[in-house]
């Protein structure tokens, strides 16, 4: 058959090498919470992995995988070929459907098609955007000499994705006929399932348990990785050539199926972003993280999973939405976050600060420092105070106008793994990117209360702010070593060189001198940078773990000790820009495009939570993250902008030179 052109396909070869295919994963999601996750090849890898992921308040805040599969097979002349597969206790595959599987393209909907002898099959997925929980699929015939039966087996799980599922008497193996398809639910306190198809089929009940189906990622992962899936029966469907039947699998019962599934699958794939850039395939996957829960927009760190965590939304929230120009998600966004900040004041020194930052990339990008002010001048009055009169005796200003923090057992700041009571990356005292936010937190509020004429938080304030950049220099810059500590605790300064010292270049308001800026960003560069981000550590500390992989308790190690983030990049490059102006420009849109292929190595059409400190930096950790796929996003507006005020400068120096 004839080969299909798009911005992001995989063909048989890639498909059908394993280490390949299983290491890709698809994700969607409804911006409603709910999600679908697979690997490439839908065959799931995860306990997280499902094609109906949603949550269950009437039993806990957590995600519950209500479908984990369909396997699929087509029949011709009473002879199935298996379209899906499985893995299975001891690393073993069944069924083998790989073997017909001939490409994969990325347009509006991941589409799987498949070549069987003389049929020609395809399978859609998208899932809907509306109010409901609703996973859609197309199913289509597209080349046979006979017609053709689909059999399709659905797999259920019913359980948190934390937690594994086994063979059990309690479950519920009744079920209800509704039109086109069957409502079932295997445990009280669920949301039943409904699964119901465009065209009248036929439904073979006959509940059985698929036993030891098998998670490799889990067990990589040093987690239990088996469990029993629950199959209620059997859905047989006739196809002619040319047919599509669609299925959706949804928690909401659907009216009229032959109707409105269609329609409905036709409608959600036009009105989607197309996928037909890097840039459009980063916009997309931000809207991802944007979920609208009755009148709230909230913020989801990353899949499959974080939930909402409120440093990470602070961080993430300008490139999700600023930088593509949309002010109304980030004011719904940020008036959902306000609530929860006082409950993340302490032990966290930075929290609280990263909200002055993403309230000063807003004014920026609106110009109404006034208003903000005027709304937010409050809180951002009462943060400081906080700290400067000390925050539940873990946070409190020095004399030099510094913070100082110290919280036995927990880590204060984003570097927050802590492993059986022990605090892996240790960073008690004075950490240098919190001083940094702290001064800039200080200078944006100062700024805006002298706009807003409040001259008392003026002159209150005003003092410490004069004091700090010279406590800043004293405190953290080694002439000799030619960059910042990390951390400084009494006598004891920590010179490991770590990401966190760029945050003190990209902030706005730097407490360092515009030479020593340069130079930690060259050590930066020279050090630290990788084509996916920046080293949490350099390769020559006897600390630095090149790899993220094991169990728990290696991959905590190795969290923040070497590996890769994306988000600290972003401050890499506004401090670029900030240093070498429009000449920036150029290095920075490659360091940009270089990120182009990660988005087919993961998560498909996003970017991870992190990568392994040593090349090639293979992805690891969560598969799509918010504040990864944000600094992308703001990185490439800062370029924009640079690249825009460049051109206007221009224009009105040719301008001048004319008259």
């Amino acid at each position: 058959f004839a080969i299909t052109m798009s911005y992001i396909q995989f063909d048989k070869h890639q498909l059908t090498n394993l280490e390949f295919a299983l290491r890709r994963e698809v994700l969607q999601t409804n911006r409603r919470g709910a999600f679908s996750n697979t690997s490439l090849v839908c065959c799931n890898t995860r306990k997280y992995h499902g094609m109906l992921v949603c949550k269950q308040p009437n039993l806990d805040q957590d995600y519950h995988v209500l479908m984990s599969c369909m396997n699929e097979a087509i029949e011709q002349f009473d002879e199935p070929f298996n379209l899906g597969i499985q893995q299975f206790k001891g690393g073993h595959f069944f069924p083998k459907g790989l073997k017909y599987l001939r490409e994969i393209t990325f347009d509006a909907t991941p589409k799987l098609r498949y070549g069987v002898g003389g049929v020609l099959f395809s399978k859609e997925t998208l899932f809907a955007s509306g109010n409901d929980n609703c996973m859609l699929i197309k199913y289509t015939l597209e080349e046979a000499n006979y017609d053709a039966r689909l059999i399709i087996r659905p797999l259920l799980a019913f359980r948190s994705v934390h937690r594994l599922s086994k063979a059990n008497n309690d479950v519920n193996r009744s079920y209800e006929p509704i039109p086109n398809g069957i409502n079932v639910c295997m445990y009280n306190g669920y949301t039943p399932l409904n699964i119901q198809f465009s065209k009248t089929v036929n439904y073979e009940h006959n509940p059985d348990w698929c036993n030891d189906v098998e998670y490799s990622r889990e067990l990589e992962r040093g987690y239990e990785g088996h469990e029993d899936l629950y199959v209620p029966g059997t859905f047989i469907v006739e196809l002619k050539k040319g047919e599509s039947v669609y299925c959706a699998i949804s928690t909401d019962r659907l009216k009229q199926p032959n109707k409105t599934i269609p329609k409905y699958f036709s409608d959600e794939s036009k009105s989607k972003i197309p996928r037909d850039s890097f840039d459009n395939w980063l916009r997309r996957a931000a809207q991802q993280f944007l979920v609208r829960n009755d009148k709230e927009i909230d913020l989801i760190a990353g899949y499959p999973w974080y939930d909402s965590r409120v440093r990470d939304a602070f961080i993430a929230l300008p490139g999700l939405t600023l930088a593509t120009g949309d002010t109304a998600t980030y004011e719904a966004v940020l008036k959902t976050m306000m609530p929860r900040l006082e409950d993340v004041t302490s032990p966290s020194m930075d929290t609280p600060l990263w909200l002055f930052w993403t309230l000063q990339m807003y004014v920026k990008q609106t110009n109404t420092g006034v208003e903000v002010w005027k709304t937010y001048g409050n809180t951002l009055k009462n943060i400081l105070d906080k700290y400067r009169d000390g925050t539940d005796n873990t946070t409190h200003m020095l004399s030099n106008g510094l913070l100082f923090g110290d919280a036995y057992g927990k880590a204060l700041t984003w570097m927050d793994i802590v492993y059986e009571g022990r605090v892996i990356t240790p960073r008690t005292g004075m950490p240098v990117e919190v001083n940094a936010l702290w001064y800039n937190a200080i200078m944006f509020s100062l700024e805006l209360a002298t706009k807003a004429k409040d001259t008392k938080f003026v002159k209150a304030w005003s003092t410490i702010a004069q004091q700090i950049p010279q406590a800043f220099k004293d405190t953290f810059w080694s002439k000799e070593q030619g960059y910042l500590a990390d951390c400084v605790n009494g006598d004891n300064k920590d010179f490991s060189v770590r990401s966190n010292q760029i945050i003190a270049v990209g902030l706005p308001y730097s407490p360092i001198s515009d030479k020593i800026q340069q130079l930690v960003l060259e050590k930066t560069r020279r050090t630290l940078l990788t084509s996916r981000g920046l080293r949490t550590l350099t390769p020559d500390n006897k600390d630095y773990v090149p790899k993220y992989n094991g169990n728990v308790f290696q991959r905590d190690c190795a969290h923040h000790q070497g590996t890769v983030w994306v988000w600290p990049l972003m401050f890499f490059a506004e401090g670029y820009l900030k240093i070498y102006g429009a000449s920036g420009i150029e290095y920075l849109k490659k360091l940009y495009q270089d990120f182009e292929p990660a988005i087919t190595e993961y998560c498909i059409g996003t970017v991870g939570e992190i990568f392994d400190a040593d090349p090639p930096h293979r992805p690891q950790g969560a598969e799509s993250q918010a504040t990864s796929v944000g600094a992308l996003l703001w990185i490439n507006h800062a370029i924009k902008a640079m690249t825009t005020s460049e051109t206007l400068t221009i224009k009105k120096t040719k301008t001048k030179a004319k008259q």
